[in-house]
């Protein structure tokens, strides 16, 4: 009797979960190439919009080509002369010493064949870290698991901003139910560069190594904590082009997109102008006392753009991410969780948030404070944010 309740469990998740396989592979099937990213049943590299990616496609498959041409020519003589020569047929084994032709044949030939692709494959090389007289510069930032972008010289210099997955896609990853062409890949904050510019990619990181990786363009760069990498592209045509995060920087590496928006020049003066009206805008003075209401108001955002992707919308938490509703760190002393919010904690697991301005992270305080089943009241002041980072 218990080994056919047993059973019945085990046909029971089964069924469970080839109605879900089902289901994903529906959605799978209803998705369209995504222009500027990835393509369905792509086995090419993404169409190239700029000069160094057209120059690496054609080094893709020029190589492929001699690899190709190599492989069938070399096992090609191998296969035939065991298939020809073989004992049955009658063959005896030659009985001779090495040949000094031979020998200085398959060193010199294949030192060539190695020279020339080496040397067409440098010059692309070459090309692709010449980051001088570029147009715009701009420093991306890898941080767990989002972009951060600063406009450091050029039209825009000043602007700075985050770019994070859109919340709907990690809740159609976590709900299991992928939806749309461009799922994973849809950010809050795209990067935003005018077309026919020269510009130059400043890569660095907060916590781990990331990689800044945007096919069309044929750039790939590592961000590495500490150091400062840089890279370029120029675009050729206007559109949206996508990336990801191209190392392996911890458990959220899949939610990390990058989606680059070229524009005409025009379109892209008219975007500098709007950005700085809204950072101007939203430049908040630290010492500006706020109410209890507007300061929850101001952090279910941050929350949302920040936080929901681990501590999810309700504050339960997931796995090993902790939960928030109910915490004794989020109902206690508020030192403690700006401790955290300012200098991470789990040796990493959960990091530094100082790239928020004061009042976001008085605000996300403030909020998760007064959320949920945390209705404890207490409101934190920019002002006690300023001092703690002192």
């Amino acid at each position: 009797m218990k080994t056919m309740h047993t059973l019945r469990q085990a046909f029971s998740r089964l069924a469970l979960a080839t109605g879900a396989w089902a289901a994903t592979g529906l959605a799978l099937a209803q998705v369209n190439d995504l222009p500027g990213g990835p393509a369905v049943n792509q086995l090419n590299l993404h169409p190239p919009v700029t000069r160094i990616a057209e120059e690496q496609h054609w080094l893709h498959w020029f190589m492929l080509i001699v690899c190709l041409v190599i492989f069938v020519g070399v096992f090609g003589v191998m296969f035939y002369s065991i298939l020809k020569h073989r004992k049955s047929v009658g063959h005896k084994p030659a009985n001779f010493h090495e040949s000094v032709a031979v020998e200085i044949a398959w060193t010199v030939v294949p030192f060539i064949i190695v020279i020339a692709m080496g040397a067409m494959a440098t010059r692309t090389v070459v090309a692709m870290k010449d980051t001088t007289n570029a147009d715009l510069t701009i420093k991306a930032t890898g941080y767990q698991w989002k972009w951060g972008y600063d406009y450091l010289k050029g039209e825009g210099e000043g602007i700075a901003f985050l770019s994070t997955l859109d919340v709907s896609h990690r809740v159609m990853s976590d709900s299991g139910r992928p939806e749309g062409d461009n799922y994973l890949l849809k950010v809050d904050n795209p990067l935003v560069v005018p077309v026919d510019r020269k510009i130059r990619i400043v890569t660095t990181a907060n916590d781990v190594i990331h990689a800044w990786m945007v096919p069309s363009l044929g750039v790939k760069q590592d961000a590495i904590p500490g150091f400062v990498r840089d890279t370029w592209f120029r675009a050729e045509k206007t559109g949206d082009f996508y990336g990801q995060c191209a190392e392996l920087c911890g458990k959220e590496h899949a939610y990390m997109p990058i989606h680059v928006k070229v524009v005409t020049q025009a379109e892209y003066a008219a975007w500098v102008d709007t950005k700085t009206k809204e950072m101007q805008a939203a430049a908040d003075d630290p010492s500006k006392v706020w109410t209890l209401a507007d300061l929850v108001a101001r952090g279910e955002k941050v929350y949302a753009a920040n936080c929901a992707a681990c501590h999810r919308a309700d504050g339960k938490g997931a796995g090993p991410i902790k939960a928030l509703d109910g915490s004794a760190i989020v109902t206690g002393d508020p030192a403690a969780q700006i401790a955290i919010l300012l200098n991470g904690a789990a040796n990493g697991a959960m990091p530094a948030w100082r790239q928020l301005s004061d009042t976001e992270i008085a605000a996300v305080v403030t909020y998760t404070k007064n959320s949920w089943s945390n209705q404890t009241g207490k409101l934190v002041q920019p002002a006690e944010i300023l001092a703690a980072r002192k």
